[in-house]
């Protein structure tokens, strides 16, 4: 990942006044959620005290974005995202004022509880890979870096003063107020987000459905070695680093001794080292490396866990997050940076959707799997057994099928280097399946070094929308070979024109190089007729 420059300066992208508005409304969401989740799960605490239920209430959050991210981000490759900001905001904001009022009536269950949780994280699900995949909208290219950074230093902020807030408010005035709370803040950003006038994205190509788009996505990210491995590095570090998240209002309730507040406070740590962290994580980045930060981000989390398992004082806990917050922000900005920059434009949202589904589908699995463990073993030998699962995760990085990747720098701009195909009449966009056929004349001795350069066009067909690619000799005549591949409809082969950039055209010229006939290789488009049976 050596080619991802990362940001000269943290604070860069605040200069834009734009990205600026919207970032202060992310802050606030982002103290209101976390208010809300440690009204949530101490709330749980005193409905149903039982590690099991207790994990659930963070299992509830994660959840639908594991179960929603794929179409939640084919949705922001395909609608206004501006958009489906807004009505994500008025959702939530509904569903925290239902568990405001249901909380101060008394109306409140420990079902209801998760379920209203849940269908919050519903809401979050649909806005988060919208959310990420703008970003790069918002800022010049060269603020990029910085403007994802500044977006992770909102959210641990907000772990900084969400938590530390919504513990005084729950231990002065109950959980209501803090549901109560979270549901202003969602109004905040819905007003920033109704002035913001977005430039709509527009194109050539026919629009995409959310079934057909979602597709896509999944075949891109299967066949992205470098989208490998940035989710095998993050799914290995959340399911264990889910523990602490899970158990910490068990831990302090139970050995640390302490109350809603203090429990706030303890999650303020955790936020306060992820601050601190971002202020020096750039050159963190240009000194060791992305990879050895991503290591180092594990490292810390899993030494954070080994101290709470042992902790029986809040002084030795605080330190303890605040290490935890540190190692956080250094691995999960570098593998976010990763994930937004290593992709192109149209794919974005479902390539962050991608990793949000990683991400949040380990920590929905890992809090359940520590609650368990919890349950049986105690608090203590889970927090142990998860250190012992950050010590090996750090280790995952030094094996080749999980290297981020390397390289010269990629150039994702638009290529548009396929001429306009030859059509004889009107055809549909859902007409298809479409074949697209090339021929090359290769010189029987460079047949082998023609088809390993065909290896990366396979990975590359896959990727910009095919499902299934061929190379066919023909066994009359050893220079001739037709390449292959199927889209699914003649309006995807159109979005296809669209989709390639730069890259792909380096691509493309490592093999035809290797083509010796007359003229450059020719390409013929076939569209499959279905044929009825008779009677």
């Amino acid at each position: 990942m050596e080619n991802i420059q990362p940001p000269q300066s943290t604070w860069a992208a605040l200069r834009v006044p734009l990205f600026r508005t919207i970032w202060i409304a992310a802050l606030v969401s982002n103290v209101g959620t976390w208010m809300h989740n440690l009204a949530a799960a101490w709330l749980m605490t005193s409905l149903a005290p039982s590690p099991i239920w207790v994990s659930l209430v963070q299992t509830a959050t994660s959840l639908p974005v594991f179960l929603l991210a794929l179409p939640a981000g084919a949705l922001a490759d395909v609608v206004n995202r501006r958009q489906i900001l807004i009505v994500s905001q008025i959702g939530m904001l509904v569903l925290a004022a239902a568990i405001g009022v249901l909380t101060l009536t008394g109306g409140v269950t420990p079902v209801t509880l998760l379920l209203l949780t849940f269908l919050l994280g519903i809401g979050a699900a649909l806005m988060a890979p919208a959310w990420q995949a703008a970003i790069p909208d918002m800022v010049p290219a060269a603020l990029t870096g910085s403007a994802i950074l500044l977006n992770g230093v909102a959210y641990n902020a907000a772990i900084a003063i969400g938590p530390a807030i919504g513990g005084a408010v729950v231990g002065a005035f109950g959980p209501s107020v803090a549901f109560f709370t979270n549901g202003a803040s969602f109004l905040a950003t819905l007003l920033v987000l109704l002035r913001w006038k977005s430039v709509p994205r527009t194109s050539d190509s026919p629009s995409e459905r959310i079934v057909s788009a979602t597709r896509a996505g999944a075949r891109y990210v299967w066949n992205a070695p470098q989208m490998h491995a940035i989710l095998g590095r993050g799914a290995a570090f959340v399911l264990c680093a889910s523990a602490i998240f899970a158990l910490l209002p068990l831990l302090s309730r139970g050995p640390l001794h302490l109350g809603a507040a203090g429990y706030g406070l303890l999650l303020g740590c955790m936020g306060v080292g992820a601050v601190a962290g971002a202020g020096v994580l750039p050159r963190l980045q240009q000194a060791l490396g992305i990879d050895r930060v991503v290591t180092f981000g594990c490292l810390a989390f899993s030494a954070a866990a080994a101290v709470l398992a042992f902790a029986t004082r809040s002084f030795v806990a605080a330190p303890a997050m605040v290490l935890a917050g540190l190692g956080w922000i250094c691995l999960m900005s570098s593998l976010m940076v990763a994930t937004t920059t290593q992709v192109p434009t149209w794919v974005r949202g479902r390539a962050v959707a991608t990793f949000l589904l990683v991400f949040q589908g380990g920590m929905a699995a890992g809090a359940g799997l520590w609650g368990a463990v919890a349950e049986r073993g105690g608090i203590r030998l889970a927090l142990l057994a998860a250190a012992a699962g950050l010590l090996l995760a750090a280790t995952l990085g030094f094996f080749p099928r999980l290297h981020l990747h390397r390289g010269t720098q990629l150039d994702l701009s638009p290529s548009m280097h396929w001429p306009p195909p030859a059509v004889q009449g009107d055809l549909h966009p859902d007409e298809g399946p479409v074949v697209v056929l090339t021929e090359y004349r290769i010189d029987p001795a460079n047949t082998a070094a023609f088809l390993e350069a065909a290896r990366a066009l396979k990975q590359l067909r896959h990727r910009e929308g095919a499902f299934r690619w061929r190379i066919n000799r023909d066994i009359a005549d050893p220079t001739r070979y037709l390449e292959s591949f199927t889209v699914e409809s003649w309006g995807e082969h159109l979005r296809q024109h669209g989709r390639l950039n730069m890259a792909d055209q380096q691509i493309e010229l490592a093999l035809r190089q290797f083509h010796v006939g007359p003229g450059k290789p020719e390409s013929r488009h076939l569209l499959s007729i279905h044929v009825s049976r008779k009677g």
